[in-house]
């Protein structure tokens, strides 16, 4: 048998439709999974978002709220109620004041702080609102105390399970009546 060097085999180069088949089918579940880790981040990330700014918001708000309580003469009760906290504070003083008064209130679904002779003005961001504010007085010995319980939520106008947060914190504080 003799071989002759012109002559060589021929492959044909191409594939066959079932490695097509597969490769687009281990192609598909790899897209489909990067996909599905983007859309998981994107949920996870709007979510921590959301979390986070209603509980920032909260703690902010409390922060302030306990500090003039701390810093005031005493609770004025005239106006005080479960919903409204109204403060004798020699800060912020009017012209030819000795004392005066601070208010903290609802005011739709953000929380106010009206100091006396002034409009009142947000505590919160936009993009929260609190849904729930109590205060009541503890009576401990001398020392008035009060405790703040006060509930704010993410708004989430389009009802996305991502955009839902709500935190609850709770405080007592007692004056420090100088």
């Amino acid at each position: 048998m003799e071989l002759n060097p012109k002559k060589s085999i021929i492959f044909e180069a191409g594939f066959t439709a079932l490695e097509i088949l597969v490769s687009v089918g281990v192609f598909s579940i790899i897209l489909l999974t990067i996909i599905s880790f983007l859309f998981w981040m994107n949920y996870s990330n709007t979510k921590t978002q959301a979390d986070r700014e209603a509980l920032e918001n909260a703690r902010r708000v409390l922060d302030i709220i306990n500090y003039e309580i701390r810093e005031s003469k005493g609770i004025y009760s005239s106006t005080s109620t479960s919903n409204q906290l109204s403060l004798e504070t020699s800060k912020y003083l009017p012209t030819d004041e000795k004392t005066t008064f601070i208010d903290f209130f609802l005011c739709g679904s953000s929380l106010c702080m009206k100091k006396e002779s002034q409009n009142p003005f947000a505590l919160i961001s936009d993009s929260v609102e609190v849904t729930s504010l109590s205060f009541s007085q503890i009576a401990n010995g001398t020392t008035q105390s009060i405790k703040t319980n006060i509930t704010v939520s993410h708004k989430n106008p389009n009802n996305q399970a991502q955009s839902a947060a709500s935190v609850n914190l709770t405080s007592t504080v007692s004056l420090r009546s100088y």
